[in-house]
């Protein structure tokens, strides 16, 4: 794996975390802005998991098992997606709470996949 990409996307997850847990704060839901962040995060993490794919393809291994690992991938991959398209279905101040709470589960997956891949 990339460190720098893993860094890159948790720090990234974590910062859209405070914005849209800022925006919960101050009773707002999730605007487009919130959604350009959500793209930039999404983006970081789609590139990950290709970059985990073609390291998988070339014959590199993951210290815990090529499976979990390929599930923690996928999972990173979906998981601001998901709270996304939550969000549009609840225009309130929750919207922003699950998009910054779906951050944080980034964030935590990068540094699982980190300690999985066993740099």
């Amino acid at each position: 794996m990339l460190a720098a990409l893993t860094f890159a996307t948790g720090v990234a997850a974590l910062v859209l975390a405070a914005w849209c847990g800022f925006a919960a704060y101050r009773d707002q839901p999730t605007k487009d802005w919130h959604f350009i962040g959500m793209a930039v995060v999404s983006l970081l993490a789609v590139a990950q998991l290709i970059v985990g794919i073609v390291q998988l393809a070339r014959g590199e291994q993951p210290e815990q098992g090529t499976v979990i690992f390929v599930a923690y991938l996928v999972g990173s991959a979906a998981c601001i997606p998901a709270a996304g398209f939550l969000s549009l279905a609840e225009r309130t101040r929750w919207g922003s709470v699950t998009v910054a709470a779906g951050a944080v589960v980034l964030a935590v997956l990068e540094v699982r996949l980190h300690d999985i891949w066993g740099a």
